[in-house]
């Protein structure tokens, strides 16, 4: 048997023991089709059985979250935390609350985050969590009572040596907040390195909620370097106004570039003077509320509910919204329009089609595990803070995201050079993660 046709029969085996999760599937084969490589350079990846490892996580938890609304109904979610790999250190990874959370998605999330958080060079591995609670239109109080009795179940599986939740989606300061509180109440302890993304005034750190989308915009300009350009001057598409494309946002204005739309899910808005980050940030962070109330505050911009956000010209795309938004479609109407480069600022938010129609293409693709891993890579220095008792200015937190994510893009370029493959950020990304991961569970047995 060819060493492609392993590789074939372990991906089959990983449909037949997780099926019907298709979100999973798409990550774990998007790993495998850079793993040719490796195995037929060093077979004894195979031979030691590491893939197979990988791919099945060490622990799945699902659980019932029960908890009562403002009018005194009960209502029942479900919980999950699935702690993939803790051969670099322990798990680390966001909790996500939003209707579509399934264990499948958990499962996808938490892959990719034992390959992102290789990438950082930190000490942390891999786990992802969530629920399928909604908290949009909930009140503070019935996102307090779902997330005391979220971690009321969970708190037994978290620690600073064992597993370290973040936020993601649906998941910010407040649910950090009410998630930290109960879990003190419960354990009597102030464990402030057990939940990252905390408040500034209790163990935080500067620069967390801006990390990922400026994690993502230094990677963007470090792509843009090697074809001689930066972000002076260039017209951008940053998809969402989350956390992290309102970030992503800022960045791009302090490096000069002109931020032409943003979405949400009712639509996107089109600004030809260039998206004005301070009401943004108003209306998406402060007030919380829908993309069409900036439309309305400002003069320049249009709300558009049909068509696609990737319709804009741009020279820079940057998706961080969720997964699967860009389709093949969408990826052709980007390279017709001139866009050279796009990094991911969401997980997996462009489809197999797409992804090849921009490899195939002029177009440099950074993956979201390479390029939106400054949010955790930050949440490893809350971690490094918080176990010294420590807290760092805002410039000296930015300095080291800045170093490690301009470390990531040289370590992913110089991969993929390495394997012939020059400016195929996507295999530079998994190789150079999947060896370190690999060679310290061969370093520790089979465990």
């Amino acid at each position: 048997m060819t060493l492609e046709d392993r590789l074939s029969d372990i991906y089959s085996s990983v449909l037949l023991r997780n099926p019907g999760e298709v979100e999973f599937h798409q990550a774990v084969e998007e790993v495998f089709d850079s793993l040719a490589v490796v195995v037929q350079r060093e077979p004894e990846y195979l031979d030691a059985g590491v893939i197979q490892r990988l791919c099945e996580p060490e622990r799945q938890i699902i659980f019932r979250v029960p908890w009562v609304d403002d009018s005194g109904e009960i209502q029942v979610n479900r919980g999950f935390r699935v702690e993939f790999s803790s051969v670099l250190g322990p798990y680390k990874g966001g909790l996500r609350f939003h209707p579509s959370v399934y264990l499948g998605i958990v499962k996808f999330l938490g892959f990719e985050q034992v390959f992102k958080n290789a990438l950082t060079g930190m000490p942390i591995g891999g786990g992802k969590g969530g629920s399928d609670f909604d908290p949009k239109g909930r009140s503070d109080g019935e996102v307090m009572r779902f997330c005391q009795s979220f971690i009321t179940e969970l708190y037994r599986h978290l620690g600073e040596y064992t597993d370290v939740p973040a936020g993601d989606i649906g998941v910010g300061a407040r649910e950090i907040g009410y998630l930290f509180g109960q879990y003190k109440r419960i354990t009597n302890r102030f464990e402030s390195g057990v939940l990252t993304g905390k408040g500034l005034g209790w163990g935080g750190a500067q620069v967390r909620k801006e990390a990922t989308g400026y994690g993502t915009v230094i990677f963007a300009e470090e792509m843009l370097r090697t074809r001689g350009r930066s972000f002076d001057g260039l017209d951008v598409v940053v998809s969402g106004s989350g956390n992290v494309a309102i970030y992503a946002v800022e960045k791009v204005q302090q490096l000069g570039g002109r931020v032409l739309a943003v979405s949400d899910s009712s639509g996107y808005v089109y600004d030809p003077e260039g998206i004005d980050y301070e009401l943004l940030q108003q209306v998406k962070e402060v007030e919380r509320a829908r993309i069409c109330e900036y439309a309305e505050r400002r003069d320049s911009a249009e709300l558009r509910t049909s068509g696609s956000i990737w319709d804009v010209p741009c020279q820079v795309a940057l998706p961080c919204a969720t997964q699967n938004e860009i389709s093949a479609d969408e990826a052709d109407t980007l390279i017709r329009n001139g866009c050279v480069v796009v990094a991911e600022g969401a997980n997996m938010p462009s489809t197999p089609e797409a992804l090849k129609a921009f490899q195939s293409s002029d177009v440099l693709f950074a993956p979201g595990k390479a390029a939106n891993a400054g949010g955790v890579a930050t949440s490893a220095l809350e971690m490094q803070q918080n176990a010294s008792r420590d807290s760092w200015s805002f410039e000296h937190t930015e300095e080291r995201l800045t170093t490690i994510m301009v470390d990531i893009h040289e370590r992913c370029a110089t991969t993929a050079d390495e394997y012939g493959q020059p400016d195929n950020y996507v295999l530079g990304a998994n190789v150079s993660s999947f060896l370190q991961v690999a060679d310290a569970m061969i370093a520790q047995g089979v465990v």
